[in-house]
């Protein structure tokens, strides 16, 4: 340890390390004092190593008080950046969220929501309503794909759930023709008003959006397509209860074309449009491409794009656009036809003729070779029968190519009717001769509600 006294303080040094006593003023004094030679070199070398750290101490202090002013100036300016981010964010989604509004409200003007609201309102009892697209999202997860119950030629269907437990099915549908957004929402309501147990019912629909989306009940067993078709699922249902659930979709179309104001061509029949509820009752559905018929026949419109599903085309339809309640009577005898074959409209191999049902089993009944093609199941519980017959040729009279010559849908429910009547003995086969008569002949007998016909299902 090495001392040194001064006059203002004494200076310390024990290894290496400098203390002061002393007033801090005169610390420089000291460490550097006049020379004198007689001073011992290790004093000279302790003040310079004294004269080193205390530099590099102050400097240190220094330092650190930079470096807080310094932090304090970072915080500070980090600070005011994410509040000027957030003041942005909010600005933005509030942006957003006008422009949303503004935009949910241009498309329920745009697809006729002020008129529908106004009829709703005008029909006491209506049980048709107009749902948000919040309700719509909650209802079906925002459109989550595992919620997809089936894509069609018009949309995708979803299966929901609504704020109230019901369970509905919910079809998205694509794009549609601007020029028809103007009647949408009166045709909306009309097919809101059918109230038939084997036609689905419309619950209500959205218009917030660009496409309006429609709301229906939900059907539980699926379509009739998949249980004609589906190999897990083989349709092994006998002849009386095939005839059942083709009656009940014909009787429904003929409320469509008959007791529906105004009345209604589906425009679309198929075995994919016809579910089957828990008892197995047919529900008609998917009126994407249907269309009002006009008290004056002679003002039907053309139709520039042809809708339908290849198969089940009417051929007439084809050739000169004009739909008609003919062309659901073809499409469901091709219906028909499926029920009695179990073949898909089309097939994917073969002629012409053999890859379209409808021609193949026109050619079978014909040639009296119905046992070439109708379902092995059906063959092996009574074989040919004269009311298995019957049926196969009411379907090909829907099969006719001349509209003309094709049964009204009214008369193919009354001979889909009689007919399972008779495989169920309740009525005497005699009084029926022929399919063909039954709709050709029963208006003689004046009865005109054959609501005895259309009984619950067995």
């Amino acid at each position: 340890m090495v001392a040194k006294a001064a006059a203002a303080g004494t200076m310390v040094v024990e290894a290496a390390a400098v203390v002061w006593v002393g007033e801090p003023r005169n610390i420089l004094r000291s460490l550097d004092p006049k020379p004198d030679d007689s001073a011992p070199d290790v004093e000279v070398e302790h003040k310079c190593v004294a004269t080193a750290r205390l530099n590099s101490s102050l400097n240190l202090a220094m330092n650190l008080s930079v470096c807080t002013c310094s932090l304090e100036a970072i915080e500070g300016i980090g600070s005011s950046i994410l509040i000027l981010l957030v003041i942005t964010s909010w600005t933005y989604w509030g942006l957003q969220k006008r422009k949303m509004i503004k935009l949910k409200q241009r498309f329920y003007e745009q697809n006729g929501g002020f008129l529908l609201q106004q009829q709703i309102s005008s029909h006491r009892g209506a049980t048709f309503r107009i749902f948000t697209i919040g309700e719509i999202e909650r209802a079906t997860n925002n459109f989550d794909k595992s919620y997809i119950l089936g894509h069609g030629g018009h949309g995708t269907v979803y299966k929901g759930t609504l704020d109230d437990h019901r369970a509905v099915a919910i079809k998205k549908s694509k794009m549609i023709d601007e020029s028809q957004n103007r009647e949408f929402a009166k045709e909306i309501f009309i097919l809101s008003q059918i109230n038939h147990r084997n036609v689905v019912k419309l619950l209500g629909c959205c218009l917030e959006v660009e496409v309006p989306i429609l709301v229906y009940e939900f059907i539980s067993n699926g379509t009739l397509f998949h249980h004609i078709h589906s190999r897990t699922h083989p349709c092994s249902s006998p002849i009386h209860v095939r005839l059942r659930i083709a009656a009940e979709a014909a009787e429904a179309l003929s409320y469509l074309h008959s007791y529906a104001s105004p009345p209604i061509i589906h425009g679309d029949v198929k075995s994919l449009n016809i579910l089957l509820d828990h008892d197995y009752v047919a529900k008609v559905s998917d009126f994407g491409a249907s269309t009002l018929i006009p008290k004056d026949k002679s003002q039907f419109t053309t139709i520039v794009q042809v809708q339908g599903t290849c198969g089940y085309l009417d051929p007439e339809y084809l050739q000169t656009c004009l739909l008609t309640e003919k062309s659901d009577v073809y499409s469901f005898g091709v219906v028909l036809a499926e029920f009695l074959t179990e073949k898909k409209a089309l097939y994917s191999e073969g002629s012409e003729e053999e890859r379209s049902l409808a021609l193949s089993f026109v050619s079978a009944v014909r040639e009296n070779k119905l046992s070439h093609i109708i379902d092995v199941q059906l063959l092996e519980q009574k074989g040919i029968t004269p009311e298995l017959r019957q049926v196969s040729e009411l379907a090909m009279q829907c099969l006719c190519l001349k509209g003309d010559e094709r049964p009204t849908m009214k008369e193919v429910a009354m001979g889909a009717c009689f007919s399972r009547l008779v495989l169920e003995e309740k009525v005497e086969a005699t009084i029926v001769p022929s399919c063909y008569d039954v709709y050709r002949s029963i208006s003689k007998w004046e009865v005109e509600d054959l609501t005895f016909c259309y009984c619950a299902p067995l």
